[in-house]
């Protein structure tokens, strides 16, 4: 269920209703153009031994924040062969390449798993203004955390070097929406007229599965 960049805090009712995009159906059921579109040109992944799922989000996205605890307990039952990463996008703006910095920065602080739910509810949700440094530090220290610490790693290395890799990624895989996932660098999940989440989940392990079948 993506959202332009033109219209990144918009409704999600209207993609909910989209129109039916007719394609050829495949033998696994999707259907090019409405549940799935191709990456062209497919993209090598980090691990040639697995399938990547990489999920592009935002933390000013309100269906990233929605789809988020979904996506978290679907990726905790893949198989060994699939690989599963989120990908925090920036869209070349210095507002949400702040809460990037903020994803990483949280990852390398080990507080990810505590704090991941409530930044996007902070935001989505109490409205609470997370886009420059000044303010995250003040909402980690509200958190519990210690915001000097915080802000040293908000500003490393690792926190650059894996910003960098992350702005690297957004471009090769075109993205120009959230959330966006795309498997194993070749299929991008569209899931136009979806009824919900689950769908959209539904298409990517059908999609991992082709890609499983494709291989053997």
């Amino acid at each position: 269920m993506p959202i332009k960049r033109r219209d990144f805090l918009a409704g999600l009712a209207g993609f909910l209703t989209a129109a039916f995009i007719p394609g050829a159906r495949a033998d696994d059921g999707l259907v090019e153009g409405r549940d799935w579109r191709a990456l062209s040109p497919p993209q090598a992944g980090a691990d040639q031994e697995q399938i990547e799922v990489l999920e592009f989000f935002s933390y000013g996205c309100p269906h990233c924040g929605s789809l988020n605890p979904l996506i978290k307990a679907w990726a905790e039952q893949l198989p060994d062969d699939v690989n599963f990463r989120r990908v925090p996008v920036t869209f070349g703006r210095a507002a949400w390449d702040n809460l990037a910095r903020l994803y990483y920065a949280l990852e390398l602080e080990g507080s990810l798993a505590q704090l991941d739910q409530a930044v996007f509810d902070a935001i989505t949700q109490d409205r609470v203004n997370l886009y420059t440094e000044k303010n995250i530090l003040k909402w980690i220290e509200r958190q519990g955390l210690d915001a000097d610490a915080f802000g040293k790693t908000f500003n490393s290395f690792g926190v650059e070097v894996a910003l960098g890799r992350a702005r690297e990624l957004e471009s090769r895989m075109q993205i120009d929406a959230v959330p966006r996932i795309i498997v194993d660098g070749r299929y991008v999940v569209v899931g136009e007229g979806v009824r919900d989440y689950e769908d959209l989940l539904g298409i990517t392990d059908a999609l991992v599965q082709r890609v499983r079948t494709a291989r053997r």
